[in-house]
């Protein structure tokens, strides 16, 4: 079979096509691409929560070592994405990869690629990956000891190298506080260590290890949180709720009352932060299906807005050239200066706590500190599973301009970076772009209000499908 990366790595259903057998031709062609590069190679490697990633991990490290790739491996039971990327960095890797699905149903896992910088790999380095996968399952010769032995197969520890990192960069003493009115939802994901090592009065859910993760996607997104939201909406002594994802790269973020507070509202609240209180400059770097209302926050704090397709490859790949303050995109992915150009949900869920402590503000105060400049709205998405055939007629109609409105919603103009963004009004807008992994297309909408924006929804849902 052939085997191609999605928007961040290859994913498959475990046992179906992701093989061991094809882990070890991807991670051959990885190891080629690699030589290609150096002649002497390193690479950081780990694996997350998922059913089944341990022992993947060693195929990749057999593979890897018996091409003379060197291999510093943790082989704790899980790590996260970004571990693996600082840790690429900060041992002078040529590149990481972890085995991860990140937030896929609990029957997928990946193989994601690091480049030197710890960030994702860009597409046309993925490009020449794909192009060096063999066909034959290259022939494991040698154990772990073996190449232990030989020096090409070496221990790391990079959690322990993580926390680190977060004790130089974060100001722990000053949000002690305010972790104790925390609680953390890890979705049963690689994130689950770091926040009762930082934060041991922090209050904890599904922080155990669950391969299955309950049965639920480890996405965290409003319908996937919401035990995390009733003991909030629970207990006056709470302040703040933070939820990452599978493998922690992504964030999700509730606040004292439960609501959901979505990712155009956290990275305008990162834009107010670095900008407006520790006067940073920088571009911001926002993913197509972000809110237009950053570009007004943009225009205040005096800031250069970039607007990329929808992965966070793209707005890595700006990253690194450097003079970026933040970028992300709406699914919860997020990365800021001073920091690798890498998506991290706890970095991220960090720096907004220590906003919160260093202000003596609610997140709802300073929310409205943002209102006051963006102006309130209110954004939702919904994701349609569907057959792929179904899927691909209704971008094909989309693309021809077969509806030109939606219910009594009639479409102004229309953008088309990536997907399609269909314009209502100037404040309001509906989108459609297909999932690259998943049989899903996804619709999202923003207007003035909650109400409004899922009658958008809903006018946009019976157009496609009549119901």
């Amino acid at each position: 079979m052939t085997i191609k990366f999605g928007t961040d790595g290859w994913r498959a259903i475990i046992a179906k096509e992701f093989t061991v057998d094809n882990v070890a031709r991807v991670a051959q062609g990885t190891a080629t691409w690699l030589l290609n590069l150096n002649p002497s190679p390193t690479v950081v490697l780990g694996s997350d929560c998922r059913f089944g990633g341990r022992m993947f991990a060693e195929t990749v490290a057999l593979v890897m070592a018996q091409n003379g790739v060197k291999v510093l491996w943790d082989r704790n039971d899980y790590v996260s994405t970004p571990m693996v990327s600082l840790g690429t960095v900060q041992n002078g890797a040529q590149a990481g990869v972890i085995l991860t699905a990140s937030h896929n149903p609990p029957s997928y896992n990946g193989f994601k690629i690091k480049a030197s910088y710890g960030g994702p790999a860009v597409p046309s380095m993925i490009t020449e990956v794909e192009a060096l996968i063999p066909e034959q399952v290259p022939t494991l010769q040698k154990s772990v000891a073996y190449w232990k032995e030989q020096g090409l197969i070496v221990d790391v520890d990079l959690f322990s190298a993580y926390l680190e990192e977060i004790r130089q960069n974060f100001d722990l003493e000053a949000m002690q506080p305010l972790a104790g009115r925390l609680a953390f939802d890890a979705m049963y994901g690689a994130g689950q260590r770091v926040i009762p090592a930082l934060f041991p009065n922090a209050q904890l859910l599904h922080c155990s290890h669950n391969p299955g993760f309950d049965g639920q996607a480890p996405e965290p997104i409003a319908r996937n949180l919401t035990e995390l939201s009733e003991r909030l909406a629970n207990d006056p002594s709470l302040e703040i709720g933070l939820a990452v994802d599978g493998d922690a790269d992504r964030i999700g973020l509730l606040n004292a009352s439960g609501d959901f507070v979505d990712s155009h509202h956290i990275l305008m609240l990162l834009v107010a932060y670095l900008a407006g209180i520790q006067g940073k400059k920088g571009d911001v770097v926002v993913s197509f299906s972000v809110s237009p209302r950053m570009e007004r926050l943009c225009r205040h704090f005096g800031l250069n807005l970039v607007v990329t397709p929808i992965g966070f490859k793209y707005i890595c790949e700006i990253m690194t050239q450097g003079g970026v303050l933040v970028g992300g995109e709406e699914s919860g992915g997020i990365a800021i200066d001073g920091y690798i150009p890498e998506r991290d949900g706890l970095w991220i869920g960090l720096t907004l706590m220590e906003y919160m402590a260093k202000s003596g503000k609610t997140l709802e105060s300073l929310i409205e500190e943002v209102y006051a400049v963006s102006g309130p709205f209110f954004y939702d998405r919904w994701d349609l599973h569907i057959e792929n055939e179904h899927k691909a007629r209704v971008m094909e109609a989309l693309a021809a301009g077969a509806y030109p409105a939606f219910g009594p919603y009639t479409v102004q103009r229309m953008e088309t970076v990536d997907g399609y963004k269909c314009w209502l009004t100037d404040d309001e807008w509906v989108m459609f772009r297909a999932s690259g992994t998943e049989p899903v297309l996804r619709i999202y909408a923003e207007s003035n209000s909650r109400s409004e924006t899922e009658a958008i929804l809903k006018a946009a849902q019976s157009t496609l499908y009549g119901v």
